[in-house]
């Protein structure tokens, strides 16, 4: 594949149609690649530090496994309620580089934090900041994409986007690995790369990255934000849709442990199966991406869901060790290639310039809520009634919510180029 780079942006509802190149080029905006390689460099240095939290916490640091569940339940789900809170100020502001510069900027300083403290309450603060920060950058980010792409090849930017996000995703924890296996106990080491990559990654957006104002010339910078969009037409059933799927979207963590129990191959490898999974995704991001773009970004996200239900399924069917964790890796990869930026290219195909981080942030945010309710729901079904049973419960549920989503969602499913105006009259 070739990616040819575009200097200026252009906004996403303003671009000319595209000029199709030779067989096998896809124009993807310079500032997508930018953008991309500022998560990756992110990516990198919060993974790395993520994969090493239960051990250092638990072990290192001698804190309880309470403890541990404190600060992950805060680290998955404290980026979900100020994620609406940065897109709103994105768009009141049309400021959207600056408003996620300020979220890369908090996370790269509360970095700084582990270097100097050690104490539960110290790591509540810094894990706090760390996701804040990511919960106010990831809808302006996706602002700034949608607003430099080709409305026509969104789905494939944002798949360009995810690839490089993903590739950081991978190399985070195997980073870490190294550096322990090369310095046992060498936390710290670890916690001084995840901040130069961190700063690395702060200083591109600042220095490189166009700040794209979609009202430059429209008088003031701070207009209402039309939450019409949000809560009215095509984008309640959008809402409605990715609700109900997260629901029945449990953590990867779940499928890892159920992998781990009944294979000896997973329980060896168990620290590099996000490694899979991440790999996966950045391998189908781009080719799903296009096919998104081909037959409808509704229909992909959709029927992604059937390689989650895979991934369920193949985790508690008796088969080789082996093939079960590869084949689960790869469903689950595949399900996030098809549903992470589709339905962020989805909310903003049918949303107006004007407000589009919000809606952004507002599907990220059900989506994040929604999923943090199915892994507490979860956790109990488990206790209740065991580890195979509530993994079939769960796929049987997912394989009756993927149709009735699908009929929800029927207009959009019919019109799979449509842009926001096509979107209302099927509605």
């Amino acid at each position: 594949m070739y990616i040819s780079l575009t200097n200026s942006p252009t906004p996403a509802s303003d671009a000319p149609p595209a000029k199709r190149g030779p067989r096998g080029i896809r124009t993807v905006s310079s500032t997508v690649i930018t953008l991309g390689i500022v998560s990756m460099l992110t990516d990198i240095s919060s993974e790395s530090v993520s994969a090493i939290l239960p051990l250092y916490i638990t072990g290192f640091l001698g804190l309880s496994t309470i403890a541990f569940g404190v600060l992950d339940g805060l680290y998955q789900g404290t980026s979900a309620v100020v994620r609406i809170a940065g897109g709103y100020a994105s768009d009141r502001l049309d400021q959207p580089k600056w408003v996620a510069f300020v979220g890369y900027a908090l996370a790269a300083v509360a970095r700084v934090g582990l270097l100097f403290w050690s104490g539960f309450a110290a790591l509540t603060a810094v894990i706090t900041a760390d996701r804040i920060g990511k919960g106010i950058r990831t809808a302006p980010r996706d602002a700034l994409i949608t607003a430099t792409s080709d409305p026509a090849r969104l789905a494939s930017a944002f798949g360009v986007h995810r690839m490089l996000d993903n590739i950081g995703a991978a190399i985070g924890p195997f980073l870490a690995f190294v550096i322990l296996l090369v310095v046992p106990d060498g936390f710290h080491v670890v916690f001084v790369a995840s901040l130069a990559f961190a700063a690395i990654g702060v200083a591109i957006l600042a220095l490189v990255v166009p700040n794209v104002r979609r009202r430059r010339a429209a008088g003031p910078s701070r207009v209402r934000v039309p939450w019409r969009d949000v809560v009215r037409g095509p984008m309640r059933r959008v809402l409605a849709a990715a609700g109900v799927l997260g629901l029945v979207t449990i953590g990867d963590g779940f499928v890892y442990l159920v992998l781990q129990a009944r294979s000896d191959f997973a329980a060896m490898w168990f620290p590099l199966l996000y490694v899979g999974t991440n790999v996966a995704f950045l391998a189908l991001a781009i080719p799903l991406g296009r096919l998104a773009d081909r037959i409808g970004r509704a229909r992909v996200f959709v029927w992604g869901h059937a390689g989650l239900l895979a991934a369920y399924v193949v985790a508690v069917l008796p088969m080789a060790d082996v093939a079960a964790t590869i084949l689960c890796l790869a469903f689950l990869g595949g399900f996030y290639a098809a549903t992470d930026g589709v339905l962020s290219a989805l909310t903003s195909q049918l949303s107006s310039p004007d407000g589009r981080a919000t809606a952004i942030a507002s599907a990220q945010t059900v989506v994040a809520i929604a999923r943090f309710v199915s892994a507490a729901g979860f956790g109990v079904l488990w206790f209740a009634l065991g580890r195979d049973a509530a993994m079939l419960v769960v796929a049987v549920v997912l394989a009756v919510a993927i149709p009735l989503v699908a009929l929800l969602l029927r207009p959009l499913l019919r019109a799979p180029g449509a842009g926001i105006a096509a979107s209302r009259e099927a509605e």
